[in-house]
């Protein structure tokens, strides 16, 4: 019997290989090629070129397997020839032979135009929601809004919390290196606080807690839209030396995977999970005011929203987890903006994205608090990650969303700038902030 070769690498895979909709995105061409050029992606002109030979490609490799098929059969009629009469043995082998040959030749053909389609399909972004802006952020929603938005450097968190004894940055330098930090007494308490508050309103919200590992495979990694390096070309993820494992950018990769190679039980409604983890990124960006302290890091506390719907629920979904972070910035009494984020801001995984940003009077700027995107079926296709359609009996690929709970240091950063009173030297903690932090009101 002949067989397709296929290929094996070093480490074992766990994920199945992903299953495109070759037929979708050629009927969709316009619509994949607006969001490759929208996204503004590297090596999108490459990217172009390619998705435009994907008809052809697809339509050459059906027809080298109908060749295939036939060649097939050609096989079987000498073989069954050869079995009635030996006396044309050696012309029946000989025929063989040949159909072995032209068999190898057209198996390597087909299997070099597939790769070359899967390549194509597994690098193509996500199509975008008709409702996302091109280039600019649109504002959706104001939370606290202010009148005026004035700088104030006596506000600056770093300043504030060193004074306070709340962090320490110099021993983390020391200790790890820049853009790593220690957080002390009241300063851990209130990443406690933020964590504690931000569970407890998730849950109210149907989130089901998770502790999820902070280290998964490479493939987990890729398959969530999380590449080794961003659109700088700068680190993104940090790898495991010698393993094909990585540390986690956000409990969205962890959380993901937890649904790869299963098929979802959503009968009852969306599968809908909380993840508390800790969230590692490689390059935290040039040194500056917008680096400062803790609002770039390589290492914080996340909490993450993540759920798995069906397909024709994954945008109430998205409004919903939209709202409860609305509902968290406010009760802690940040003024922010709701922002519909544009094309060129939107990962490879995400067809829609919604920022919320915060106002930070010692950094003088609006600062990103959370995020949350409808990944569609993105993760879903290249996780394996399906649902059963009780109407139909048939399977399908789920929607993957995810949503930031509570990004830690940037919130206490938040916290800090618009709660500190330099008169009396103190920084008011959010009321709903208190029952965890033993009643206080201020530090």
């Amino acid at each position: 019997m002949w067989k397709r070769a296929f290929h094996t690498s070093r480490f074992s895979q766990f994920l199945k290989k992903p299953q495109f909709d070759v037929k979708g995105v050629i009927r969709d061409l316009n619509e994949h090629q607006d969001s490759i050029v929208k996204r503004q992606i590297v090596n999108g002109s490459e990217l172009l070129a390619r998705l435009q030979c994907l008809r052809s490609q697809y339509e050459e490799a059906n027809q080298l397997d109908k060749n295939i098929a036939q060649l097939q059969s050609k096989r079987k009629s000498l073989e069954q020839s050869l079995k009635k009469d030996k006396s044309l043995a050696k012309e029946l082998v000989s025929g063989l032979k040949q159909c072995k040959l032209e068999f190898q030749e057209l198996n390597s053909k087909v299997s070099t135009r597939r790769e070359e389609i899967q390549d194509v399909l597994q690098n193509l972004p996500n199509l975008i929601h008709k409702s996302v802006p091109d280039e600019s952020p649109e504002i959706f929603h104001w939370i606290r809004p202010k009148s005026s938005y004035d700088v104030d450097a006596n506000r600056d968190h770093v300043q504030i919390m060193v004074n306070k004894g709340m962090v320490d940055f110099q021993t983390a330098s020391n200790v790890t290196g820049n853009s790593w930090y220690y957080l002390i007494g009241k300063g851990a308490q209130l990443e406690h606080a933020l964590v504690s508050f931000a569970l407890n309103r998730a849950s109210k919200a149907g989130f089901q807690f998770c502790i999820p590992p902070s280290i998964v495979r490479n493939e987990i990694i890729d398959a969530c839209g999380f590449r080794p390096r961003d659109m700088n070309n700068e680190q993104q993820i940090y790898h495991l030396q010698d393993t094909n494992q990585g540390l986690i950018a956000t409990a969205e990769i962890a959380l993901a995977g937890y649904g790869a190679n299963k098929v979802m039980d959503l009968s009852q409604g969306p599968i809908q999970l909380v993840g508390t983890s800790r969230s590692f990124r490689a390059e935290a960006g040039a040194r500056g005011k917008d680096t400062r302290g803790l609002y770039r890091v390589h290492e914080f506390t996340k909490v993450e929203l993540f759920c798995w719907s069906k397909p024709e629920d994954s945008d109430q979904i998205l409004e919903k987890m939209r709202s409860l972070q609305i509902e968290i910035v406010d009760s802690l009494g940040l003024s922010a903006k709701v922002l519909n984020m544009p094309a060129n801001d939107l990962g490879a995984p995400a067809c829609q994205k919604f920022d919320i940003e915060a106002w930070m009077p010692g950094r003088g700027d609006f600062g990103e608090i959370t995020s949350t995107s409808n990944c569609l079926d993105y993760q879903s296709r290249r996780m394996n990650t399906k649902y059963k359609d009780n109407d139909t009996g048939k399977f399908g690929y789920v929607h993957t969303l995810n949503g930031t709970a509570m990004a830690v240091p940037r919130v206490i950063l938040a916290i800090v700038e618009n709660g500190y009173n330099p008169v009396d030297d103190t920084i008011r903690i959010p009321e709903c902030l208190r029952e965890f932090m033993n009643g206080q009101a201020y530090i």
